[in-house]
């Protein structure tokens, strides 16, 4: 039997209002962002930030995101040097996670970090959750709204089918518009790192003047580093051109399938649907899943990502 559903609310005054009243009191407030519902609370509550992980049934030591309203709000909590500072002038407010070296004074509850030294920021450019942090005048932890490592939410519905209950108010925005998570950045004195492809692709931090290295370092140090991640309850098959008789697939450009991501083979459409995409394809008849070839370019190499992730071996079979 699945668990009951929060009702959704569509986005007005007096809904912000209330939402700014529960991060206050400590609670839970699922809120859209340009890239996916995020599930959010006060990051100095850290009460309210183990509510997060007990909601999600997130491991321990997989760090948060905290969204903050300013430039100056984040210097207040990380430390950013040059490149840091760059990056942050030219991509926010925007789908830019950059990880820094956390302030002793920062403010934050620990887990939010999960043991590490550093801190994951993020400005975000959706005018809902920019009004959340204004009014409620907190930065906010807020992972993607959904159970641990399963399929990203895009819709308030995704929310409440995925959270039920465990999200007790969803502020609803519409479909979000880029589709996948932020880009993550490593900045520290031996420069720059990309540790989780997005939106903001590789080619547009290195025309912003970065040197970026591309090997993202060992261990869990940002949201959506795990193997196993982003993933349907079906087994996925990738780089299919057709579908097997048990298989529901996921088109790209030529490959036409059940559905398509984008028939016009346009990435940033590809982007936008793929997660809804996946929604219907874990919802339709079929067993499995197939997705067609994307190429790994651009916002391609975001999409390839969590693809990889969400065909990865479940740790459980293993």
């Amino acid at each position: 039997m699945s668990a009951r559903k929060t009702p959704i609310s569509p986005f007005n005054g007096d809904a912000l209002a209330e939402a700014a009243r529960r991060i206050l009191r400590g609670e839970l407030v699922a809120v859209p962002t340009e890239t996916v519902y995020g599930l959010a609370a006060d990051a100095t509550n850290p009460e309210a930030v183990a509510r997060i992980y007990a909601a999600k049934g997130r491991p321990s030591f997989n760090p948060l995101i905290v969204h903050v309203r300013s430039l100056v709000q984040a210097e207040w909590i990380a430390y950013f040097n040059s490149d840091a500072l760059a990056l942050a002038r030219a991509f926010w407010p925007g789908p830019l996670t950059l990880v820094l070296p956390r302030r002793a004074t920062s403010g934050l509850a620990p887990a939010v970090s999960a043991g590490l030294p550093t801190v994951a920021l993020r400005m975000p450019k959706h005018h809902i959750v920019q009004a959340l942090l204004t009014l409620a005048e907190r930065p906010l932890a807020a992972p993607s709204a959904n159970r641990s490592g399963s399929i990203s939410p895009t819709t308030a519905t995704h929310v409440a089918e995925s959270l039920g209950e465990d999200a007790p108010m969803i502020l609803d925005g519409g479909p979000t518009e880029r589709g996948v998570e932020s880009t993550i950045v490593a900045v520290g004195p031996q420069g720059a790192r990309l540790l989780r492809p997005g939106p903001i692709s590789v080619e547009q931090l290195r025309d912003a003047g970065m040197s970026l290295a591309l090997s993202g370092g060992s261990g869990i140090e940002a949201p959506g580093m795990m193997a196993s991640h982003y993933a349907p309850s079906k087994l996925v098959r990738l780089d299919a051109i057709e579908a097997a008789t048990d298989e529901w697939l996921i088109g790209f450009g030529p490959v036409e399938g059940d559905e398509s991501l984008s028939a016009k083979g346009d990435l940033a459409e590809a982007a936008a649907n793929f997660f809804a995409a996946l929604h219907r394809a874990e919802a339709a008849p079929p067993a499995r899943i197939a997705v067609a070839p994307i190429p790994d370019t651009g916002l391609g190499a975001a999409i390839n990502d969590r693809l990889r992730r969400a065909a990865a071996p479940r740790p459980e079979t293993t």
